[in-house]
């Protein structure tokens, strides 16, 4: 193996590595954190809602 080729695999494993601990970031913290506020916007506007209707 040339010290090209080593280079070569050595960056494929690193953009590799990054890509697998993004996705993992994203899967457990940002995923969630839209889910959940989307979910509380979401409650808050059927809430306004039927204080509207209700006045």
């Amino acid at each position: 193996m040339e010290i090209g080729q080593f280079l070569g695999f050595l960056v494929f494993l690193t953009v590799f590595t990054m890509g697998f601990w993004m996705l993992i970031f994203l899967l457990t913290t940002v995923v969630p954190y839209w889910l959940f506020g989307n979910l509380i916007e979401n409650w808050k506007l059927k809430k306004a809602e039927k204080k509207a209707k209700s006045k």
